[in-house]
Parts: structure tokens; C-alpha cells; sequence
């Protein structure tokens, strides 16, 4: 009896041919990519029943090219399609933690100037992806095809039962966008979502995450709660009128550029000599060698929004991508409003990388200098891109002329450095020291790379001291993000690299010519240097005080959440409840505002 109805569910005719062959494979080639991505994030998902229902119901879905046309060629064409898609999902998580954003699809061109870190993100188990189709094609020829076309419906119920499986399952916890947004949301489970949902569930969130443009009522209380809760529990506080702002900010993003690698000696030689040189005087600079990077998929662009805007990244996509028209608050415009600062931007990428140009003119910068602005005379990294060292020299010709930032004007300047890009290669022309080979290779490029943009970097605070406005600057050095991603456990098994390279994601935030010196070494995300910077620039009267706190507030909440893997970073011990779960929903909150452009119509 039960093997009579398993033959009806299941006939030998149906399954014993291509078709078996061709969903086997596409299943077990999602499960190894669910391995795979694991491998280098968390098993969690592993354990849940989603992930192998969901896996099913693609596996089914893979192979219904071949039910339809009854072509095998076409089947395996599709199963290659997906190998690229997924393996390319499993580069991009080994550098920001996530699937590939929906609207990243569309930027795909973007890939020849970041050539050298998309073959870093390689690894060799990557080929057991397209292997599992290479195997199908060759079993396949041998097998003659057997699907005769009464097994059509019933392979499309299949699909449907599949279906409501996968649907019951994420119905159990909320539904799927409901239970996906609280995957994102929790510090354990956040790099869960792609393997429990698929990548092409991964994609419909975003879709159809993304569509609602419109802020209802419930949305709009929600901010405005989010708000009056922020201004309870963690208000901004203005610095003493005894202490002086400043005129002028330079902000310098160091590309990749983290906190170990400052103060550090190895073999007698300085890493960072110009920075150590720096946070020696406590006195006129501010030191905070623990900020925790704080921002996701949009990588770079993630942390202007965080610094300038003082928001946090969005939940599953790049705001510059989909959003590029919001209305944002920036510290350049606080500072054009106080004292009618002209903005710059200074940049050796195209602007069309993340979306950079339509960004500028978001956050409202005047002048944007992108590749075309300057002479490749000297050029580093995997594509070729003007090296630091030129950029800062050319940078200080065109002040120097006084193309921009003319002596008299008050400005905000940002620079925003490509040297320190993955893989971190620097031509031996270049090299001034060398560190022994006992260090990961890796790390010892890594150590040399950031010697070699603090070289660069000393020769625009060379200008900048000479400058007669240089009393008013206020100067900031920051990384944009962690460099190392998934290459810091590997260096961390070397025992020679343990104790030297940080097992965290911390990039430094060193202020130069501060108003308030000193050292902070409590954690702090990325998101407080915001507020930090309108204290120190007396811009305390702005009504958008971000979504961080000052670390020149005494009640500062000495703890981070990272918005890559939701992981709290600190001491959270001894804090209430209400004010863990307001930066908590933090991010969430941003999201909200982005992606309805809220700013535009709630006063902060």
C-alpha cells in the first residue's frame, strides 16, 4: 500500500531521468552554497527548517526550464547562471557580510575598478558550486530523456506544495518580510537571511521592501517616538561657551585604515609615525581608538552617510543606489548655515562609484573632484588608481593656486583615499621599511600600506600648519571601514600576528587642532563621530543631531552595534533596557527614514 502511493507521488518515470539528475543538483548546489556561506559567518542557520524547504522549492524551480522546453541544454545553462550568481554572493559576503543588494545587480560595471579585490574574495571550495552542474551535464548525456508531458501538472503541483510548505514555515514566524526583518535586526542571526531564504528571496525582499515611498501616520509616530526617546535617554549636549569651535573641518577617510596598526612598533619601526606623532599631544588632539565600523553593503559610501548625516545604514540595500534624491542633514551644511562654508569633496574614483556624484549633491556639496580632476602620475592597487601620496600633493597644488578652499574662505573638505583598497599591494618603488617575513603576508602588506598613506597623510598636514587659517581647522582622521573582513582569522591563527592585529572591526577617529583634547577609549560606533563633530564645532543649534551620541557627553553609552553581523561591541552591563533598545533600533529606525525620505517632511 505505502509503496503504491510513494509510485503515484513519485513515479520511476518522472524522476529516474534528466529531471531527478537536474533538481538533485540544483539541491544540493544550494545546500553547498548554505555551507559555504556558513563556513564564514554562522551554522545557525543551519538548524532552521526554512532553509531546506526553501532550498526544495528554488531546487524545483531551477529545473522547470527543462520541464517546459524538454531541452537539456537550456537546464544547464540556467544551473550555470545560478553558479555565477551565488558564487558571486559568496565574494561579496566575505567582505560585507551580506547578500549582494538588489540594486548592486545593476552596477556590475563597477566591478573592473575593484578587479583585484573581487579575485581576493575567491576561495578554491567555490568551484564545487558549478562543479555540481559540470557533473549534471555529464551524467545527463547519458541519460535519454524520459519526461513525457502528462508530468507537467504534476510537477507544477510540486512546485505549488513546495511553495506552501516554504510559506506555512514563514507564516509560523510573522510572515517572510516580518521574519526577515528580525533576522536582520538580531545581533545572532543577521548574516542568517540569505542561506534560510535563498539568494532570489533575498532579492524580493529587497524589491519588495523598497517599493513603499510613501510615510503613513504610523511610520511618521514611529520616528517621532524613536526621537523624543533618543532626546530622553541620550540627549546632545553643547560644550561649555569657554570653549572655542572651529571655522573650518578637513575630514580625511582613509580607505580600509584600522586602529592596530596606530602606536605600533614592530621590530623598532613605526607603523603610522605622522599619526603616533599626532595622538602624542593630548592636548589640541582628540584620540578614540575604538570606534567600531558601523557600515555595511555601501562599504564607503555607508560611511559618509554615517559621518556626515549621522545615520546608519540601510537594512538590506545601498541607500546612494536606490535613494540618491533624499533630502539628508550634513555637517556641511550646518556649517555652510553658520558661517557660509563652500563643501568639497576630493575623490581619485569615477563618480559614478556608489553613486558618489548624486550623493554630493544629496548631502549638499558644492564642489565634487573625482578621477577626471587630476593627473595619474603616480598610481597603486589592482585596477591602477592615483595613489595616495599624489593625491594629497595634487590636492595641495590646487589649494596652493587656490583652485579650492582659497585663504580667506571657510570650507569643509573631505578626502576620500583609495590606497588602502583591497589587497593592500604596494609597488616595491614605494616601500620605505619592510617588516619581517615571519608575518602573514597579508598582514605585512596590510602594515606597509598604512605606512605609506601616513606618509601621504603628513604631507597635507605639512600644508595645512602653514596655512593662516589653520588655528580655525578643525582636522579629522578616520578609516572608512575595517580593511581585513574575512582575511583577520586566518592572520589571527599565526601566532606571531596575535596580540598585534585586532580580533575587532575598529577603525581610529583621531581629531587634530581639537577645542578638547584627550584620549576616549570606551567603545564608540561610527555613528557618534557625528554629534561629536557638532560639538566640537559649536553646531549644537542644528536640528538634526543624528542618530548617535558625542563622546564628550559623560553619559555616553559605552557600547556599538555593528550593522554588519548586529553583534554589540562594549559594555552593556549596568544600562537600562530603554536605552539598549533604542540604539538597538537605531538602524531599523534609519531604514525607515531613508527609505521614506522622512526628513523631508518631519522637522528633527
Amino acid at each position: 500500500m505505502k509503496r503504491d502511493i510513494l509510485s503515484r507521488l513519485f513515479p520511476a518515470g518522472m524522476w529516474s531521468g534528466r529531471l531527478g539528475l537536474l533538481v538533485a543538483a540544483a539541491f544540493i548546489k544550494l545546500i553547498l552554497f548554505d555551507v559555504v556561506w556558513c563556513m564564514g559567518t554562522t551554522f545557525r542557520a543551519m538548524s532552521d527548517i526554512g532553509l531546506y524547504l526553501n532550498a526544495i522549492l528554488a531546487a524545483l524551480i531551477l529545473a522547470l526550464p527543462y520541464v517546459v522546453s524538454r531541452r537539456f541544454w537550456i537546464a544547464v545553462m540556467i544551473l550555470f547562471v545560478a553558479d555565477g550568481v551565488l558564487v558571486a554572493n559568496l565574494m561579496y559576503c566575505r567582505t560585507y557580510f551580506t547578500a549582494i543588494p538588489l540594486d548592486s545587480y545593476l552596477l556590475a560595471g563597477n566591478l573592473s575598478d575593484f578587479t583585484a579585490s573581487v579575485v581576493d574574495s575567491m576561495r578554491w571550495l567555490d568551484l564545487l558550486l558549478p562543479l555540481t552542474t559540470v557533473a549534471a551535464w555529464i551524467l545527463g548525456r547519458r541519460i535519454p530523456n524520459r519526461f513525457p508531458r502528462r508530468f507537467t501538472l504534476r510537477y507544477v503541483i510540486y512546485i505549488a506544495v513546495a511553495a506552501l510548505l516554504a510559506g506555512i514555515a514563514a507564516l509560523c514566524r510573522g510572515g517572510f518580510r516580518a521574519h526577515y526583518s528580525r533576522l536582520q535586526e538580531s545581533c545572532y542571526y543577521t548574516t542568517c537571511t540569505t542561506p534560510i531564504y535563498t539568494v532570489g528571496d533575498s532579492m524580493l525582499y529587497d524589491a519588495v521592501s523598497g517599493n513603499s515611498r510613501s510615510l503613513d501616520d504610523a511610520g511618521a509616530e514611529r520616528i517621532r517616538a524613536w526621537m523624543r526617546s533618543k532626546e530622553e535617554l541620550r540627549p546632545h549636549r553643547a560644550l561649555p561657551d569657554s570653549i572655542p569651535g572651529r571655522d573650518n573641518l578637513v575630514v580625511i577617510l582613509c580607505e580600509s585604515l584600522e586602529s592596530w596598526v596606530i602606536d605600533r612598533k614592530i621590530d623598532g619601526v613605526e607603523i603610522t609615525p605622522v599619526l603616533d606623532s599626532l595622538i602624542a599631544d593630548t592636548a589640541t588632539t582628540l584620540y578614540a581608538p575604538n570606534v567600531l565600523t558601523q557600515v555595511a553593503a555601501g562599504r564607503s559610501i555607508d560611511c559618509q552617510l554615517l559621518l556626515n548625516a549621522g545615520m546608519l545604514p540601510m537594512q538590506s540595500s545601498v541607500y546612494s543606489m536606490r535613494y540618491p534624491q533624499n533630502r539628508y542633514y550634513t555637517l556641511n551644511q550646518a556649517l555652510s548655515e553658520k558661517n557660509g562654508a563652500r563643501s568639497y569633496i576630493l575623490t581619485c574614483d569615477k563618480p559614478i562609484v556608489w553613486n558618489q556624484e548624486p550623493i554630493a549633491r544629496a548631502f549638499g556639496i558644492d564642489t565634487l573632484l573625482t578621477r577626471s580632476s587630476w593627473r595619474n602620475d603616480e598610481l597603486v592597487g589592482n585596477p591602477a588608481k592615483l595613489s595616495d601620496g599624489s593625491f594629497m600633493r595634487q590636492a595641495v597644488e590646487k589649494m596652493r593656486a587656490g583652485e579650492i578652499w582659497p585663504v580667506g574662505e571657510n570650507a569643509f573638505m573631505q578626502f576620500v583615499t583609495y590606497s588602502g583598497h583591497n589587497p593592500f599591494r604596494l609597488p616595491d618603488k614605494l616601500r620605505t621599511v619592510t617588516f619581517s617575513d615571519r608575518f602573514p603576508e597579508r598582514m605585512r602588506d596590510y602594515m606597509m600600506m598604512a605606512r605609506y598613506t601616513d606618509s601621504a597623510i603628513g604631507s597635507l598636514l605639512d600644508y595645512l600648519r602653514s596655512r593662516p587659517d589653520y588655528d580655525r581647522t578643525l582636522i579629522v582622521i578616520t578609516g572608512d571601514h575595517e580593511g581585513l573582513a574575512m582575511d583577520r582569522a586566518s592572520i589571527l591563527d599565526d601566532p606571531d600576528a596575535q596580540g598585534i592585529v585586532s580580533p575587532g572591526q575598529f577603525t581610529p577617529l583621531i581629531i587634530v587642532n581639537s577645542p578638547v583634547g584627550g584620549r576616549y577609549d570606551a567603545i564608540l560606533g561610527q555613528a557618534d563621530i557625528y554629534p561629536t563633530l557638532l560639538n566640537l564645532m559649536r553646531l549644537d543649534s542644528y536640528p538634526w543631531k543624528g542618530m548617535g551620541q558625542s563622546i564628550l557627553d559623560p553619559a555616553k553609552a559605552p557600547f556599538a552595534i555593528s550593522s554588519m553581523t548586529g553583534a554589540v561591541a562594549g559594555d552593556t552591563t549596568a544600562l537600562p533596557a530603554t536605552l539598549i533598545s533604542n540604539i538597538r533600533s537605531a538602524r531599523a529606525i534609519s531604514d525607515l527614514i531613508i527609505s521614506t525620505d522622512a526628513l523631508s517632511v518631519i522637522e528633527p
